[in-house]
Formats: C-alpha cells, sequence, structure tokens
C-alpha cells in the first residue's frame, strides 16, 4: 500500500514538473498607460482649456499583432469646435524624442533660454506658450520607438523600427490608429516634423495618402529631403554649393563680411546668385579651373565668408561645415554653432581643421532636458517610474538602416532621398500643400540645400506651387529666438487657416 502511494505520488510530481518545465507560455504583454491632466494656454488674450493626456498607446502590426507600445502626450481643447484640425508633431535625429518641439514651440508651455548665450543651471523658468497652435488645432507630440516611452512589445526588435523604412511604417500606422482610437477619423489633419522628421513626414505624407489618409497640410520645420546635400562626400560638389549661402549668412551675423547691404535676405539673394553663376560651375571643372578664374572665385568667397582668399585657395574652393565652423572666428578663440551659428564657443584647439562641440547644442540642452522632464512627470502626473528617454542613441543596439525603397538603381542605394515619396503625395493628391520653414543660421540642414531639391521636383509648375518656403533670422530650432517663434506661429496659424476646407 506504501509502495503503491509512493509511485502515485512520484507520478503526479513528475507529471507537474515537466508541465512546469514545458510550459513556454510568453510572458504577458507590458499594457499601455496614459496619464490625464487638466491644462490650459493663453493665446492672444484668449485661454484655452485642454484635456491632456500623456502616456503610451499599444502599436499593432497591419495583422492586428501589437509591436510596441508608442509613447505621446496630446492635447485636446475642451469643448472643440466641429472640425477642429489636429496635428501630428515629431522631431528627428533619427532618433530624437519630440520635446524639444514640445516645449520650444507646439505645447501650452515653453522654456525659457537666454538666446543666444549659454544658460545657467536650474532653475528652469517654464512660461505659457503665447506662439502655440493650440488655440486653432490640437496637436499630439509623438516620440518614435527607442524615444520618449515608447520600446517594442512582444516578438518586434528595435531593428524593426530603426530605419528610413520602417520608421516611416511605424509611425504612419501610430498615427492612422490613434484617429481612429480617438474618433478623429473625419478631421482635418496635418503632420510636422522638425530634423529628420522632415525627410521621415515625405514618406509619412505617401504611405497615409496611399492607404486612403489624405492630409490638409504638411509643415516641414529645418528640412532636409535628400542626403546627398549634407554629407560632403568624396567627388560630390553638391554639400558644399548648398552650405555657402547659410555660411555666408553666418559671416554677414558676425560682422566678418565688408559689405553687408540693406539687409540679410538681399545678402543672402546675392550669394545664391554668385553661387549658381559663378561658384557651381567653377567646382564642376574641377582641376581645369583655370588659376585667374581660381583666384577670382577666392577672392569673393572672401569678400561672402569674411575666410581669406589664399585659405579657399588652398581647400580647392571647398570648406566643409566642420572646417567652417572651426575657421570662422579661430583668431578669437571661437567656435560657431551647427544647429544654430549665431552662437558661440570655446574652441579648444585653434589648430584643429574641425570643430569639436556644438555651442547651441551645449547651450540648451540642459535647460530643455531638466525643465521638460520635470514639467512630464510634474504638471502632466506621468509617474515617476517610467523612463522617458530623450533620444534612442543609448539604445541597446541602436544603429539606423538608411536603406528607403525607390533609392536602389542597378542593385546599388545611389542616394538617400524622400524626395521621390513627396513628388509621389503631391502628383496624387493636387489639393495637398507642404510648408518648409527654413532658417538662415541653421548649419545643419541648411536652406539652399532645401530650395536646391524643391528645384528639382520632376512635377509641373501647379504642384510646385503648392510648396511654400518660409525663413526666419535664427537656426535650426528658430523658435529659440522670440521674434523667430512669434513669425513660426503667425506663418503655421495662416498655413492651416489657408488648407481647411472651405
Amino acid at each position: 500500500m506504501k509502495i503503491r502511494f509512493f509511485l502515485v505520488f512520484l507520478f503526479i510530481a513528475t507529471f507537474s514538473f515537466a508541465q512546469e518545465k514545458n510550459d513556454t507560455s510568453p510572458d504577458p504583454l507590458p499594457k499601455a498607460q496614459v496619464f490625464e491632466s487638466k491644462q490650459s494656454v493663453t493665446i492672444d488674450g484668449k485661454v484655452i482649456n485642454l484635456n491632456a493626456k500623456a502616456g503610451t498607446m499599444e502599436l499593432k502590426d497591419e495583422n492586428n499583432k501589437p509591436i510596441a507600445l508608442f509613447g505621446f502626450t496630446a492635447y485636446f481643447k475642451e469643448n472643440p469646435e466641429k472640425d477642429r484640425p489636429i496635428i501630428f508633431a515629431y522631431n528627428g535625429g533619427p532618433g530624437s524624442s519630440s520635446y524639444w518641439l514640445h516645449m520650444g514651440i507646439m505645447g501650452p508651455k515653453r522654456i525659457v533660454v537666454d538666446d543666444p548665450n549659454y544658460n545657467q543651471a536650474a532653475p528652469y523658468q517654464l512660461v505659457n506658450n503665447e506662439f502655440s497652435i493650440l488655440d486653432i488645432a490640437d496637436v499630439v507630440m509623438m516620440d518614435p520607438v527607442g524615444t520618449g516611452l515608447s520600446v517594442p512589445i512582444g516578438d518586434a526588435k528595435g531593428a524593426n523600427f530603426w530605419g528610413v523604412d520602417q520608421d516611416i511604417r511605424s509611425v504612419s500606422l501610430f498615427i492612422m490608429q490613434f484617429l481612429k482610437a480617438h474618433d478623429r477619423l473625419n478631421s482635418p489633419k496635418y503632420i510636422l516634423g522638425e530634423s529628420y522628421g522632415t525627410f521621415r513626414n515625405a514618406g509619412v505624407m505617401s504611405y497615409l495618402l496611399d492607404r486612403g489618409y489624405a492630409l490638409n497640410g504638411v509643415i516641414m520645420v529645418s528640412a532636409v529631403f535628400d542626403l546627398r546635400s549634407l554629407f560632403f562626400a568624396p567627388n560630390e560638389d553638391l554639400s558644399y554649393i548648398a552650405y555657402l549661402p547659410t555660411m555666408a549668412a553666418t559671416s554677414w551675423y558676425h560682422d566678418k563680411v565688408a559689405n553687408k547691404g540693406a539687409d540679410l535676405p538681399s545678402f543672402v539673394d546675392e550669394v545664391r546668385s554668385f553661387t549658381e553663376n559663378h561658384y557651381t560651375p567653377a567646382l564642376f571643372k574641377g582641376n581645369r579651373i583655370s588659376e585667374e578664374e581660381k583666384n577670382a572665385v577666392a577672392q569673393k568667397l572672401q569678400d561672402y565668408t569674411g575666410i581669406s582668399a589664399e585659405t579657399w585657395k588652398r581647400a580647392n574652393l571647398k570648406l566643409d561645415a566642420g572646417e567652417y565652423f572651426q575657421e570662422l572666428l579661430r583668431s578669437t578663440g571661437e567656435t560657431v554653432g551647427r544647429l544654430d551659428s549665431r552662437y558661440k564657443g570655446m574652441n579648444i584647439d585653434p589648430m584643429s581643421m574641425n570643430a569639436f562641440t556644438d555651442p547651441q547644442s551645449d547651450a540648451i540642452s540642459p535647460a530643455y532636458t531638466m525643465a521638460f522632464l520635470d514639467y512630464f512627470h510634474g504638471s502632466l502626473g506621468v509617474s515617476k517610474d517610467l523612463l522617458y528617454a530623450t533620444s534612442a542613441y543609448s539604445k541597446d543596439g541602436f544603429k539606423w538602416d538608411w536603406k528607403h525603397q525607390g533609392n536602389n538603381f542597378w542593385g546599388a542605394d545611389a542616394a538617400v532621398t524622400t524626395l521621390p515619396d513627396m513628388a509621389d503625395a503631391l502628383s496624387k493628391d493636387p489639393n495637398v500643400k507642404v510648408l518648409i520653414m527654413n532658417g538662415y543660421y541653421d548649419l545643419a540642414t541648411v536652406f539652399y540645400g532645401v530650395e536646391h531639391s524643391i528645384a528639382h521636383l520632376d512635377l509641373p509648375k501647379s504642384a510646385t506651387e503648392r510648396v511654400i518656403m518660409t525663413y526666419y533670422e535664427a537656426g535650426h530650432m528658430m523658435y529659440t529666438h522670440l521674434p523667430s517663434a512669434k513669425l513660426f506661429r503667425d506663418d503655421l496659424k495662416k498655413f492651416v487657416s489657408d488648407t481647411l476646407r472651405k
């Protein structure tokens, strides 16, 4: 009897252990969390009360399978008017969260910075954002996967989101699913991207349109669509051509130009003309250029940049961005900003040919980061147990896949550009308009590179006329400069109003 009881016990124990060992059921998926709060903003003397939602939304793939918790902060007007527009906004990187746009121009609060100087340490000041667009549109700040609170879930990995096409897909999926979840499918729709966010925008506008989501308008802040204009690649002249007008504008700002003319726009027009009619042909000749022409072009480059003709000749008429940052103020031991060339910083190695840091980034990053996190976990009430990643650069395995469908020719990637995506959307939707907002002092994504891209859109005039360009006497984040922030709001408000269905 005892033996039989022991054998039964042993069988049950063995069966239970085997069940435990073979239990391969997946861990339960983490749940989306949303934290709600009441916010307000005063614009043009009028108080707008807002329902704010900050947290994550479960993102699903085309087969309804969860692939990510996608982070966002949304501001909805209380008691909204019928057909109130909605704007989806994000920064770039790739790998940057949206807190720059959030605290700089789009949200109900803005961070006060001592533009264009370095900011002191905390406490930092958050104030009412009178330059926000929240008086006429709801705003959703998006954080692509790897940034903010956004993380892959289930079988998905970071690599499923970290690439040109992967990013366009996931951002578009979020917009489509968010609109459905919040009953906004029939609202006027806009996307607003900054920096790499504009490169993304060109792809998203096409992706959404192909799935029946026509946009009322697309806003590009500090844009780039063709990365060749930024690369300074060997045997490629385009970057040098694209950068020259912004270099000249920077020299104009720092009083390195002998003849500044009536104002900055007229000076820039003069440099554009020189670039198209003299500088570009000179570079195209390469080593076939005559000594006489080389001397003449080098002298004009000195006139427009303040950098000596001898330096330009030594460089074969080509200075890249890093060399320019270092060379312009070398005599005073300073370097100029990449994101905003009005900013000046310490040159830690005056003998170096390349700058080591970006003064504008150094000057404002601590203020933006600390003030945002305090607001995010304080006013918006997001749990302090959740880690907000301001960027994805520290994430394990973060590496961007630059391949893009449509850039492949003869089996090789001939370019990295989403310009064809924009052209496709503009050709298929004769009503959509694009607003491109450029900073004259932006040496990260230069305005002349954007002008070159738009000028080479293979579309009829009826399409290119729907691309609107505006300019600001500031840099990449033009809204740090308060006069430009006001113009930014005015231009954006007019664009939204003009693109609403009448």
